[in-house]
């Protein structure tokens, strides 16, 4: 395909890394891989609360494709928020963003709770919730440009097990979100009473979870190992600036220049998410949950699969921290490959009948999984590792861009596949 995305990795990365002055403090008790898993689990969080409780808003305001508008609403507000930062990051450190969009999150998250208490109380049709509850979403969707963005990009500039820990923690927020799904589908009854206290659980365990990460995130600063890191990135900047005032033969704004340089280091792997994640949203949960069936599983049958998915994926991620493949030329032409998904879900579920059964679709479901998570994982983990330390936070933004990118594709494309 010509492109160079891994030969000479090690090369590359020695000659654009700053040397280090003093060996990396030790990461005692592992807190600052806990830190980044625990961030990386709590920004998917407050979106998955949303779309679970999906039911009772379904319930409360009928005839309304609230799935579809919530989908629209975060995506959009999401990816323009993160064009946004990505111009005037450089004017606020990554922590302070994370704190600000963290406390969005929980004004976000309380509406819904709340608005239920003292206004809707389970009454259904009254529209005037659901404006309120559609801002609560795109409100979510900044602290989510905000914190995501922060996140990753500090994530980028550590060594790649912390990258590793974050995505991670992506994949343990739908194990979590999952498993809350199994537990109240199996204590509330199915009527707007048990919806109305699924949703109100959702809500109540997202608000918990962001004052940990709250806590979390003003400890990490302080961890000696982030602070290594974090004065090798200033003193890279203050060498760039050095070399910039010396270089007379500059073209255009410096910030532009380097944006397009990095974007262009990184695109193949940029390529290879957007496919990662566009293969798997268009095929997943849309039309597996819609079109399996199982007479012995009945309602429970979609609810298993997606915690199938889930638990793959983050077996995956997981899977990162033992074995990571170093040549992301095989991890995108392994987000290539997938697209063999499309006729395998085709045969599982409209094919013979002897491949429509529980099985051969659970252990489909489970591979589309884990290898979403491995080698998005791979792809996200290197790509900050080719380009200067001070660019990495940089590089962070662009990877969440084009994740945010893969999964709207996605979904838009779960429309357009008709089995």
């Amino acid at each position: 395909m010509g492109y160079s995305v891994a030969k000479g990795g090690n090369e590359v990365e020695s000659q654009l890394l700053p040397p280090k002055s003093a060996e990396a403090p030790e990461d005692r008790f592992h807190l600052a891989y806990i830190v980044y898993f625990t961030l990386g689990t709590g920004f998917l969080l407050p979106w998955n609360a949303f779309i679970t409780g999906v039911d009772y808003f379904d319930y409360l305001y009928p005839g309304v494709s609230v799935n579809r508008v919530f989908s629209v609403v975060y995506m959009v507000v999401t990816l323009v928020c993160l064009l946004l930062i990505l111009g005037c990051a450089h004017k606020s450190s990554a922590s302070f963003r994370i704190n600000l969009g963290i406390a969005l999150f929980v004004v976000s998250l309380l509406v819904v709770p709340v608005m239920d208490a003292v206004y809707i109380r389970g009454i259904r049709g009254l529209y005037s919730g659901y404006y309120v509850t559609v801002a609560a979403v795109g409100l979510a969707g900044v602290a989510e440009a905000l914190v995501q963005g922060g996140v990753m990009g500090s994530a980028g500039e550590l060594p790649e097990r912390y990258m590793q820990a974050t995505v991670a923690g992506t994949a343990a927020s739908g194990v979590i979100v999952s498993l809350l799904r199994i537990f109240t589908k199996a204590i509330f009854p199915q009527n707007p009473q048990g919806l109305r206290s699924s949703a109100c659980l959702y809500f109540g365990v997202s608000i918990l979870f962001m004052a940990i990460c709250l806590v979390c995130n003003n400890v990490a600063k302080k961890l000696p190992v982030i602070q290594h890191y974090n004065d090798l990135k200033l003193q890279a900047e203050l060498d760039e600036q050095d070399n910039e005032k010396d270089d007379d033969s500059l073209n255009g704004s410096p910030c532009t220049s380097t944006l397009r340089d990095i974007v262009g280091r990184i695109k193949w792997y940029c390529f290879g998410i957007v496919l990662v994640y566009c293969v798997s949203l268009s095929i997943f949960p849309g039309h597996v949950t819609a079109d399996a069936h199982s007479q012995v599983l009945r309602d429970w049958y979609p609810v298993l699969l997606v915690t199938c998915y889930n638990v793959s994926d983050l077996l995956g991620k997981g899977l990162l921290a033992i074995y990571l493949i170093e040549d992301a030329k095989i991890a995108v032409a392994a987000s290539i490959v997938r697209i063999l998904f499309y006729p395998l879900f085709i045969i599982c579920l409209r094919g013979p009948i002897i491949f429509q059964g529980e099985i051969p679709v659970a252990i489909l479901t489970c591979l589309l999984g884990m290898t979403n998570g491995y080698f998005s994982g791979v792809l996200m983990i290197l790509a900050p590792k080719r380009v200067a330390l001070q660019h990495s936070e940089t590089v962070g933004f662009v990877l969440v861009l084009f994740v945010i990118l893969g999964l709207a594709t996605g979904s838009v494309s779960a429309f357009l596949w008709v089995f």
